[in-house]
């Protein structure tokens, strides 16, 4: 059984970043913010919940616009202060109606 206290929330004022990654494909599709409540919730229903900081509220991918993504793995990183969510998307998960929320390409210097 995966113990919470492996996550270093006391990093990040109570958060921590969560990449959020298509299960088949690979294709990173977003990054959102998880505290403890958020990812019980998400361990708990098998989707995924984030903490919006801009609202200040949890939320739950996709209730809203049938976009929900189901949880088929998840990972921490070696300081366990990083989530990588692997999932089974139904539907985008930008806001845009893209598939993912990198599409915005930076080009310019040595890139």
């Amino acid at each position: 059984m995966f113990d919470i206290e492996k996550i270093d929330f006391d990093k990040g004022n109570s958060l921590v970043p969560a990449i959020v990654q298509d299960y088949k494909t690979k294709e990173v599709l977003m990054l959102a913010y998880m505290n403890k409540e958020s990812l019980n919730k998400t361990l708990e229903s098998g989707t995924t919940w984030f903490y919006s900081r801009s609202r200040n509220e949890y939320w739950n991918k996709g209730a809203t616009s049938g976009n929900l993504q189901f949880v088929k793995e998840m990972y921490y990183d070696c300081d366990g202060d990083t989530i990588l969510v692997m999932v089974e998307p139904k539907g985008p998960a930008c806001h845009t109606g893209k598939n993912s929320c990198f599409f915005n390409k930076i080009d310019g210097g040595r890139i």
